[in-house]
């Protein structure tokens, strides 16, 4: 395990062989995807048992873990040793969704604010009920997710022909029929019908970022949580709508000299007054709350310093850390830039402990990416409750799972699919090119291609894997594909 690896080396998991669980939203051959639908987040719960996601329309879906335990049919002998299990006995059922987010327009500014789910989050309850943040570009909302009793009345006085109760003064159509004598008349009553689960928005906090909104982080008390944006982050309580408190801000006071911006930030999974946060340069900053009410000095940089001196036009543009993510443990933390992963040990601010290549057969494309904005997709990395594996997303619906030791390797490459370890045949390229890039870009790719470099019926850019989250207490990862979420186990 990583953690217990002495003097820093990372001992060497034992592999692991990944199969299709489950998928929700499955799209049939042909079908034409909504933009409404494609799934923008995804998040476990702190043990495993429930799922969120979030998508472009404003939607907030909940699944849950349902019990997998062997069914005894009528006489079968309840003393009969229970039969071995198939696969890896997880399994997800659609809980329920609700609507998170309208689209808003800022007069102000003439700004249209679109309702897409940026990032969700859960918060712990000592209840039943369910809490979850969601945010878009500008406002966050706290929402409560609780079982609710439906009543009906009972007990009328008439029986209405079809089985429903009412009063005779009620009936309507029905005076021409023979009103039935009644003896004694009773009051009708108010009676549980069944429970449903219902969703409301518990807090709104709204009016705090001048710029869109990229990360929201739940503190390890369940009392306060952070939001970040390009320039600021923003610490709330969750109980205060109204008011939040300003931690770190990088704006300078010419916007002309701005250098960097705020990628993503994350509360440390134990201690509540240590946060991270990354930037477009590729650093990590640890700040600790302690130290000053404004973290603008940080307490730890971990940056990797570029001493090849190869540089080109696109090297800070691939440098720029999209996710990151501490360890369960809290000793490491994960980053995703656009080419690699990187997990760095908090004790050692100088190189990353790993750095892990996701799709390095893309580099000498960087041109072609660079001209479709491609180059500027955001990926998600996830990480193993015991830090012993990693994974983060990649284009033609796949994603790759490396082992976090010293020899992580090229790691194993999955598709979106039933068949996730399958190796596609590539389609030959077709004469008449694809209607989302622009005819330049496929002009210019068209050329003759360098030696050892991926075909171009390899690289569907349009399909991409931006989205995914590892189970905390299992080796379960969800993986958004467009509108599909697909579910894979080890």
């Amino acid at each position: 395990m990583v953690a217990g690896a002495p003097g820093g080396c990372l001992e060497a998991p034992a592999p692991v062989e990944w199969q299709f669980l489950q998928c929700f939203g499955e799209r049939t051959p042909g079908e034409e995807v909504q933009d409404a639908d494609v799934i923008s987040a995804v998040e476990f719960d702190s043990d495993g048992s429930y799922l969120a996601t979030g998508d472009k329309g404003g939607r907030v879906v909940l699944f849950e873990k349902v019990s997998t335990q062997p069914r005894y049919a009528p006489g079968m002998e309840q003393r009969a040793p229970a039969p071995a299990p198939r696969g890896p006995g997880f399994e997800y059922r659609y809980l329920t969704e609700f609507q998170s987010h309208e689209p808003e327009f800022d007069y102000l500014k003439s700004l249209e604010i679109e309702e897409k789910i940026n990032k969700v989050r859960w918060v712990r309850s000592s209840n039943n009920t369910k809490h979850i943040i969601a945010t878009n570009d500008k406002t966050i909302k706290l929402w409560k997710v609780y079982e609710k009793k439906t009543q009906i009345v009972t007990g009328w006085n008439v029986e209405r022909p079809g089985g429903f109760m009412h009063s005779p003064r009620l009936g309507g159509g029905l005076a021409s029929a023979a009103a039935p004598k009644v003896n004694r008349l009773r009051i009708p009553t108010v009676t549980p019908h069944e429970l449903c689960l219902a969703s409301r928005a518990k807090r709104i906090y709204a009016n705090a970022h001048t710029y869109h909104i990229n990360s929201i982080s739940v503190n390890s008390d369940q009392a306060t949580f952070l939001s970040a944006d390009d320039l600021r982050i923003n610490l709330w309580s969750l109980d205060v709508t109204d008011q939040s408190f300003n931690i770190v801000d990088i704006k300078p006071p010419n916007m002309e000299d701005l250098t960097e911006v705020i990628t993503s930030a994350e509360f440390h999974p134990s201690h509540c007054h240590v946060f991270a946060y990354s930037s477009s340069k590729g650093c990590i900053r640890l700040a600790d709350m302690r130290g000053a009410a404004l973290c603008d000095r940080h307490a730890k940089a971990y940056e990797e310093v570029d001493t090849s001196g190869s540089k080109s036009f696109f090297s800070e543009i691939i440098a720029s850390i999209s996710d990151i993510r501490f360890s369960r443990d809290g000793r490491y933390i994960l980053s995703r830039d656009y080419m690699s992963l990187k997990l760095w040990d908090m004790a050692m601010e100088g190189r990353p402990v790993l750095s892990l290549p996701v799709h390095e057969e893309l580099r000498p494309r960087l041109c072609d990416l660079y001209e479709n904005d491609c180059i500027f997709d955001k990926f998600d990395a996830c990480m193993s409750g015991d830090a012993t594996h990693v994974a983060s997303g990649s284009y033609n619906n796949t994603f790759k799972v490396f082992k976090a030791a010293s020899d992580g390797g090229a790691g194993v490459q999955l598709e979106a699919s039933r068949d996730p370890m399958r190796r596609r045949l590539q389609p030959a390229q077709k004469a008449s090119a694809p209607a989302r890039f622009p005819h330049n870009v496929l002009k210019g790719r068209m050329g003759k291609r360098s030696p050892g470099e991926v075909p171009e019926a390899a690289n569907d850019y349009g399909s991409k894997l931006l989205h995914l989250a590892w189970h905390p207490e299992a080796n379960v990862i969800a993986c958004a594909a467009s509108n599909s979420l697909y579910m894979y186990a080890a």
